[in-house]
């Protein structure tokens, strides 16, 4: 005890440094602040993710890691990473349009190291607990930006009503996957009678879809949403529970609507986008997506095994604007909001196989029971329904919350599994 107390900072520092604990522990912090400042911040989210590799270095075991990449939810990721870098050499674009087009991949690299880390640290749970937290502070910020629009930390637009930062797309993934998140554990909370925290999450969860339904609320989530409870009740409920909840469900949404004009209005531009767009010619959100699919096939068409290069979106779609086909007014983009269309027309079949190989691998990995696989599961699910209506997997928020779940997630099921075949073994 005298020893101790005469050690100085620096020794104490020293060892701390020397002990893989302690940097165990500070990837875990950085991790959790990444997943934390992910609905805030992509300034924020790429600091913390950059500082949280860096903590896995001094320590990190190569040979382990090294055998951990051959894993096929491992390997598929680095797949089209890989792929996305070697396309730049086919690609008729600029090469650093090229090398900009590769970046989106580039976190998928840090999957892996999630996967790796999370299978060892006992610390997985607390990454979910975090994006919770987050979100409902955020859930809270939009309540008064709804109300007091000068809060908001970017300019005021009445579409985006609510909005603090980011946009309303990311804020209803954000929320969506949190409220739909949070059915499992009460349903635990439920069969083990454990009403008051049971209520607890429940009201968590429908402060989150009423922020939806009354503030702001994006296309993608209300298509997503009844697809998600959908996934929930099949694994989870009995087909007695699935009647009732979706009576309260039909019954909840059918009074949303009558209460919420935003709601209804969001609904409603489905149809008249459509219409507008396929009648009169007029360029919609709605009618932009139609036309980008139209040209992202016939481009898929023309270079169907390797596509036309990392990269090449952009001109192809400036290319086809030129085309008296191109309804007028309809905004060029390089993404052609769908994330199997935007991966076939950069890299063919080849790409389309590697990145359904992403989604099926992981998808498979969690099969099991428990919060890891449910929510595990559910991240997968989301990212690949939203990705048919934007391309998600590479865009920053929706991409990173992809890889973060999943790496968490995964990893903590991994550690699971593990855990069982040890005990296994011993008792045999």
């Amino acid at each position: 005890m005298t020893a101790l107390a005469r050690e100085t900072t620096a020794q104490i520092l020293w060892r701390r440094l020397r002990s893989p604990v302690a940097w165990s522990e500070a990837a875990d912090l950085f991790a959790i602040l990444t997943v934390a400042s992910l609905p805030w911040s992509t300034s924020l989210t790429a600091i913390f993710n950059s500082v949280f590799l860096l903590c896995m270095v001094p320590f990190l075991d190569v040979r382990a890691f090294l055998q951990s990449l051959t894993r096929p939810i491992c390997a598929a990721p680095i797949a089209l990473f890989v792929l996305a870098l070697v396309g730049t050499l086919w690609s008729d674009a600029a090469w650093g349009a090229r090398f900009y087009a590769v970046g989106p991949t580039i976190k998928l690299l840090v999957l892996p190291v999630l996967l790796y880390h999370f299978q060892r640290s006992p610390r997985g749970s607390w990454i979910f607990v975090a994006f919770l937290v987050s979100c409902a502070l955020l859930s809270v910020m939009s309540w008064l930006v709804a109300f007091y629009p000068g809060l908001a930390l970017r300019p005021y637009d009445p579409l985006e009503r609510g909005i603090f930062v980011k946009n309303y797309i990311d804020q209803s993934q954000e929320f969506t996957l949190c409220a739909v998140a949070l059915a499992y554990p009460t349903t635990l909370l439920l069969r083990e009678k454990r009403y008051w925290l049971a209520g607890l999450l429940t009201a968590l969860a429908l402060s989150f879809f009423v922020n939806m339904a009354f503030v702001v609320v994006s296309r993608t989530a209300l298509v997503t949403v009844p697809i998600m409870f959908g996934v929930f009740a099949l694994l989870h409920l009995r087909w007695r529970s699935i009647a009732m909840i979706s009576v309260a469900l039909i019954a909840g949404a059918a009074i949303a609507w009558q209460g919420s004009p935003q709601l209804r209005k969001t609904a409603d531009t489905f149809v008249s986008e459509y219409q507008l767009y396929n009648q009169r010619n007029i360029p919609t959100s709605m009618g932009e997506r139609l036309e980008y699919w139209r040209h992202a096939i016939q481009f898929f068409k023309q270079a169907p095994l390797a596509g036309h290069g990392t990269g090449s979106s952009q001109g192809l779609f400036e290319r086809a604007a030129e085309d008296p086909s191109w309804i007028p007014g309809v905004r060029v983009f390089p993404n052609p909001h769908n994330q199997s269309l935007h991966v076939a027309i950069q890299w063919g079949i080849i790409g389309i196989v590697i990145l359904y190989a992403i989604w099926i691998s992981h998808l498979l990995l969690f099969r099991g029971d428990g919060i890891a696989n449910w929510i595990g599961l559910l991240v997968v699910v989301q990212n690949v329904f939203t990705s048919l209506f934007n391309s998600h997997l590479f865009d920053f928020h929706e991409g990173w919350m992809y890889v973060i779940g999943v790496g968490a997630a995964g990893g903590m099921v991994i550690r699971a599994q593990q855990g069982k075949t040890k005990v296994g073994g011993a008792g045999s």
